[in-house]
């Protein structure tokens, strides 16, 4: 499988996704169980896409701002290197695939 910026992309989405959920059962009395899962599928997808980031600027498929703001900032909110992803490829979007 080769590394595609498309790939890093859908990541980085997914991983967004998983950390909004983390947050609703973290905000609803109960869903201790949910929350322990989706914190841990949080920290393990964090260290994933800090892997992918490095992977994905050594090969110039990101620059150094989308990697910072996927891998450093994506701990604590993984939104900002999906909001990141979606202002770049607004701004040229043939870079997108």
């Amino acid at each position: 499988m080769r590394l595609t910026r498309r790939f890093v992309k859908y990541a980085s989405f997914t991983h967004s996704a998983v950390y909004l959920v983390l947050l609703v059962a973290w905000l609803i009395p109960g869903l201790a169980p949910v929350e322990a899962v989706f914190g841990l599928a949080h920290g393990l997808g964090w260290f994933a896409m800090c892997a992918l980031a490095i992977a994905a600027l050594k090969l110039r498929l990101v620059d150094i701002r989308l990697a910072v703001a996927v891998a450093v900032l994506g701990a604590v909110g993984p939104f900002i290197g999906s909001a990141e992803f979606v202002r770049q490829d607004r701004k040229t979007p043939e870079t997108s695939t």
